[in-house]
């Protein structure tokens, strides 16, 4: 297996690493049949490197039904036929440290797939057998069990309870699903669950990969009464519960067992600062995504303060922040920031809200700057760099997001984000798929990507993808960007300002006028053309102070 040792002079990498999301089925088709694979990957390796990114993160790879894109997992030891093999992920992890660029898999400890052993196993078997005790099985309410067993529902829409049905054809017990029916909650009470995916973790930091992500990492543990969620003021039933912290410290202690250590990467979406941080106290998770920055609009003083919040709430247990802008969950940049509400929530994502692209695309590219210049780590889901906007009107038989059937299209679903990437070429399918292609990309895509391809953009001096690879040279060279300490500095109220250990300050204005730039011996780089001295509207840049 490769030596992860061999690269990089730091063994605590991902402090300050840029890391690319990659969403297989839509990033390169390598054999034709329409849905990205890890040949297309491999292929495209070079890329990832040119760009200058020193991780890549991928999105479950493993063999499912994809009834939520391959988050219903059925073998987590294996790869998906439609990507490949799990030989070809090895030599992919291998290819890609040749290049000095590490792996990150997708861990999702929730739930597995309907269609795993455990499950069938567990259908198969009688109410109150051991198979079954595996997962949340329980008696449904009502006179007849005909109702859910509590009041819980699914992220995707409904109740988060399917009724099973007996061998004889009658109704039988109800089985939790947080999410998608096919996505049978996990009972993280039981041993062989928490022995599993130890084992789990092994099979892949033997294979060489760096580090894991950690599906809806506080959602793992439920209480074992299963109350309803309006039941009383105590502890949530099934998010960050304290049970949690143990089963990381316990990952925690298998990853650092390593010569290398293996990273920890929480999905944690949690209000409370505080309670955020105590999954990334020394002996638990190494970082967890920074969803408070995601999702804030485009506002000086709300970003301000969510910096500031962040940077506080890292500093005691002395974790590394991590800055995101979007992800494959997400309403991409260009869009979001186009519009009069710039902010994301779940509960407010709609059809058909109106969107600027190109006041979108002048605040992706000013955003993308500030997100770069941040200490700590930072994501970066494919497409951003090329400056992808979402997709808002895939025809609804093609749409295979479960959010968006579960809520019977009130839901727009997140297919929008997770169109295949155009890697040159005049018309679709743009270079996703081989001239050979026999299907067309599995997600249809839109007629007016020509200009935004991959090839299009390639050493065009005002492209996202050159302002991406020229900010991500920038900030490896730095020696004060990526991890380390940062200061305000003073600015207008529509101004961020921020000095970053050394000589190096990013500049944004949020403002609707232009702002007169601080002193400094030159420019480093800009979102945008300057107007000599003054910085315009929606733009960033980064000023070389002495």
């Amino acid at each position: 297996m490769p030596d992860i040792r061999a690269h990089r002079s730091t063994t605590e990498w991902w402090r300050g690493a840029a890391i690319y999301q990659v969403y297989v089925r839509s990033f390169a088709d390598g054999n034709g049949d329409g849905i990205g694979d890890l040949a297309g990957v491999r292929s495209r390796l070079r890329y990832f490197a040119d760009l200058g990114v020193d991780a890549l993160w991928f999105n479950p790879w493993y063999p499912s039904p994809m009834a939520d894109g391959g988050y219903d997992v059925t073998d987590y030891r294996g790869i998906d036929p439609a990507f490949g093999t799990l030989a070809e992920a090895e030599k992919l992890i291998a290819e890609a440290l040749d290049l000095g660029i590490r792996t990150i898999v997708d861990i999702v400890p929730n739930h597995v797939s309907d269609t795993h052993r455990w499950f069938r196993q567990a259908l198969a078997a009688a109410p109150g057998s051991p198979e079954r005790a595996r997962f949340w099985f329980r008696p449904g309410a009502g006179e007849h069990g005909e109702l859910p067993p509590n009041d819980w529902p699914s992220q995707f829409g409904g109740t988060a309870w399917t009724r099973t049905t007996d061998p004889d054809g009658t109704p039988g017990e109800w089985y939790l699903h947080r999410f998608a029916s096919q996505q049978p909650d996990l009972n993280w009470e039981h041993p062989e669950v928490r022995q599993e995916h130890e084992d789990v973790l092994r099979f892949w930091f033997d294979r060489g990969a760096a580090g894991v992500r950690i599906d809806s990492a506080a959602e793992v543990v439920k209480d074992p009464a299963l109350p309803d969620l309006g039941s009383g003021t105590g502890p949530h039933p099934y998010v960050d519960r304290d049970e949690l912290h143990d089963i990381y410290r316990s990952w925690r202690r298998l990853a650092d067992s390593y010569p290398q250590p293996r990273a920890l990467i929480g999905e944690v979406w949690l209000p409370d600062p505080e309670r955020f941080a105590r999954y990334l106290r020394p002996d638990e998770l190494h970082t967890a995504f920074n969803f408070g920055f995601l999702a804030c609009p485009w506002d000086a003083a709300r970003l301000r303060e969510t910096i500031s919040t962040t940077l506080a709430v890292h500093a005691p247990v002395g974790a590394p922040a991590t800055w995101v802008l979007a992800n494959h969950d997400i309403t991409r940049t260009v869009t979001r920031y186009g519009r009069d509400d710039t902010g994301f929530d779940f509960a407010t994502k709609g059809h058909g809200i109106p969107t600027d692209p190109v006041l979108g695309t002048r605040r992706a590219r000013a955003a993308a700057l500030l997100s770069l210049a941040l200490p700590g780590s930072v994501y970066l889901y494919q497409g951003e760099e090329l400056g992808l906007p979402e997709v808002e009107d895939i025809p609804p038989e093609r749409i295979e997001d479960p959010m968006y059937h579960r809520t019977g299209g009130a839901d727009p679903g997140r297919d929008g984000c997770r169109v295949p990437l155009p890697w040159s070429g005049q018309v679709p399918p743009y270079g996703f798929s081989t001239e050979r292609a026999t299907a067309e990309p599995w997600l249809p895509q839109p007629a007016a990507w020509a200009g935004l391809s991959v090839a299009a953009e390639n050493g065009r001096p005002d492209s996202m993808l050159t302002l991406y690879r020229r900010a991500l040279r920038l900030r490896r060279s730095e020696p004060g960007l990526g991890d380390g300490a940062m200061s305000w500095l003073d600015s207008a109220p529509q101004v961020l300002a921020f000095a970053r250990s050394g000589d190096v300050a990013c500049v944004v204005n949020l403002s609707t006028t232009p702002t007169r730039l601080p002193a400094h011996s030159a420019v480093l780089i800009a979102s945008g053309p300057l107007d000599g001295e003054l910085l315009p509207p929606d733009t960033a840049v980064w000023l070389r102070t002495t």
